[in-house]
């Protein structure tokens, strides 16, 4: 059943929606609606890989990555949620010496941010990571503080301590208009009926553009499916190995279960809603296995799934608040970096919505800066 008004309405219940659900109730603002167009995390965040981390090249990234890593790491206090968390680290294998050139300097960003991030040898990176073939490596660089976590956990700890502090989530609603009278928003209209509310909060992922269009807000978001299997049990598989990247051909895996959950980008994949599963990237994937870690090449696949990465134009995320309609926020554009980023957006877009400083200065993340600065470089990228 929906409200008849709501103080504030988020589209998207993902990790960024549900962050920031539960991050406005929690500073007390009780009559907070959240709208999900099916179920809680079933968007990209139930198909991301669940890696966290601080490993940036751009220090924006950087602290965006270190705040939520400290949130990741007392979750089960606040808000009170086993995520399985595994600090295993984060090891990036590079093989040219511009890479070792750019990873040296984002490693000196991220030691003056405080994080231990340091380069290594390729002995001690396979000492780390015992199924790897050194071949044509020439160093790497380890972020130990990094790991991976559960994702769809981290929604339902969010989703749980939101609706214990009043905020509402309702699910299986799709927004279909939003209204307004000159530049002020006046209500959500959506599958179940229409809300009353002056400020929306848009945290829709892949799905935002369209939703940002209706109060004619341009937010350059692309849709581009990205694909991950997991293997069945691996004997003798170290339970303490590092999310690992082979930067090059961006073919990563971390530990999952008693097997191995792998994946890369495809270069030859298009835009679009396409969430289906295909075998067309498969051989590229066994080709950069048998570079890589060619003992992976006996072990077989237990299940898979296709999930939405959601892009915009430099691969950096969308965060502010469009000046020419009141109110319309947004969090989006994470570029295959928004669950790593969850807890620290959540507590950003809960202090501009309040007129708060932020812990950082978001500002150059703002959607308008196409149209001004220009495209953001971030290079530590998968």
């Amino acid at each position: 059943m929906l409200p008849a008004r709501a103080e504030v309405v988020i589209v998207g219940g993902g990790v960024m929606g549900t962050s920031i659900a539960f991050h406005l109730a929690e500073a007390g603002i009780t009559d907070v609606l959240l709208l999900e167009q099916h179920e809680l995390g079933s968007g990209s965040t139930s198909k991301a890989a669940g890696g966290i981390r601080a490993n940036f090249s751009d220090e924006l990234n950087i602290a965006l990555g270190a705040r939520s890593l400290e949130a990741f790491a007392r979750f089960g206090q606040r808000p009170g949620q086993e995520i399985d968390l595994h600090q295993v680290g984060y090891l990036f294998l590079l093989s040219t010496n511009e890479q070792v050139e750019l990873f040296e300097e984002s490693t000196r960003l991220q030691n003056a941010a405080g994080q231990p991030t340091r380069m290594l040898d390729v002995d001690e990176a396979v000492r780390l990571a015992p199924i790897l073939s050194p071949d044509g490596l020439v160093a790497a660089c380890f972020s130990p503080n990094d790991g991976h976590c559960t994702p769809e956990s981290v929604v339902l700890g969010y989703a749980t301590a939101a609706r214990r502090l009043g905020a509402r989530l309702v699910t299986n609603c799709e927004v279909t208009g939003i209204d307004a009278v000159g530049n002020e928003i006046r209500a959500v209209r959506t599958s179940r009926g229409t809300v009353a509310t002056s400020t929306v909060i848009c945290a829709a992922g892949a799905w935002s553009a369209p939703l940002a269009a209706m109060v004619g807000v341009d937010l350059p978001v692309t849709p581009l499916r990205r694909q991950i299997v997991v293997t069945e049990a691996i004997p003798g598989l170290p339970r303490d190995m590092p999310m690992t990247i082979d930067f090059s051909s961006t073919f990563y895996f971390h530990g999952e279960g008693p097997g191995l959950l792998v994946g890369m980008s495809d270069p030859e994949e298009e835009p679009g809603f396409h969430l289906n599963r295909t075998d067309s990237w498969l051989p590229r994937l066994t080709a950069a296995m048998e570079q890589r870690a060619p003992s992976l090449l006996d072990a077989g696949l237990a299940s898979g799934w296709a999930g939405l990465y959601e892009n915009t134009p430099d691969h950096n995320a969308l965060i502010g608040e469009s000046p020419d309609i009141s109110r319309f926020l947004y969090a989006t554009g994470f570029s295959g970096h928004g669950f790593l980023q969850g807890p620290a957006i959540g507590e950003i877009i809960r202090d501009l919505y309040l007129a708060r400083q932020p812990f950082v200065d978001i500002s150059p993340l703002d959607a308008t800066r196409f149209q001004t600065s220009g495209l953001r470089a971030e290079q530590n990228i998968v």
